[in-house]
Formats: structure tokens, C-alpha cells, sequence
């Protein structure tokens, strides 16, 4: 398990950019799978995007294919979520997340051993 802290949401208007940062506390951290999921008012939470530790295998949501992009800074500590031509159906809380099984963070039901406290993205039309 580590420890992840979520930072880089804002306010932005439609067709912007915005660069979401995920730092980890932790050796351990260089060799998880991480992923990034988020949840807008009155619905459930649902993934976005993830990567496995090497960052050989993506996987991203039909919804944000094209437009995002997952990258973790190895051997460092931290991971990221480029986000592009942002929507306002992009709204939500953003969630970092880490597992040592690629798995569990790959999927709509995840099962990551740690959560970031997540970052709000706000974007109007």
C-alpha cells in the first residue's frame, strides 16, 4: 500500500487542457499499476483510465479515448492524467488510484489497495 495524493483539478472552460498529478509516498509505488477513476454528482464512480507500472499497457473509458492520456513518472513517484478538448460531461471528482495488480485497477469495479482523496474538475460550456 501507499500513500496517494491527488492535486491539479480546476475550473476550466470546454476545449481546454488540464494535467491531473497523482504523488505517491513510497518505494513500492514504482512497481504498481496505476489508474484513474471519477465520480460526478448524483452518479456512480466509473473509471477512466489506467496503466500498468512499466506504462506498457493503457486502457482507457470509450468516453475519454482520444483525449486523455495516463503516464506515471518511473523510476520516480508520481503519475499523471493528461486530459484534452475537455467536455463538461468531464465534470467530477478525479481519483488516483494504486494497485500492485493491474487488475484490480483496470476495471469498473476496482479493487486498488490505495486511494488518492481525489481532485474536482470543473468544466463549463
Amino acid at each position: 500500500q501507499v500513500h496517494l495524493v491527488d492535486s491539479g483539478g480546476g475550473s476550466v472552460q470546454a476545449g481546454d487542457s488540464l494535467r491531473l498529478s497523482c504523488t505517491a509516498s513510497g518505494p513500492a509505488f514504482s512497481t504498481f499499476a496505476v489508474g484513474w477513476f471519477r465520480q460526478a454528482p448524483g452518479k456512480e464512480r466509473e473509471f477512466v483510465a489506467a496503466s500498468t507500472w512499466k506504462g506498457g499497457s493503457t486502457h482507457y473509458a470509450d468516453s475519454v479515448k482520444g483525449r486523455f492520456t495516463i503516464f506515471k513518472d518511473n523510476p520516480g513517484n508520481a503519475a499523471y492524467l493528461q486530459m484534452n478538448r475537455l467536455k463538461v460531461e468531464d465534470t467530477a471528482i478525479y481519483y488516483c488510484a494504486a494497485d500492485e495488480r493491474y487488475a484490480n485497477i483496470a476495471t469498473s469495479t476496482p479493487r486498488a489497495s490505495s486511494w488518492g482523496q481525489g481532485t474536482q474538475v470543473i468544466v463549463s460550456s
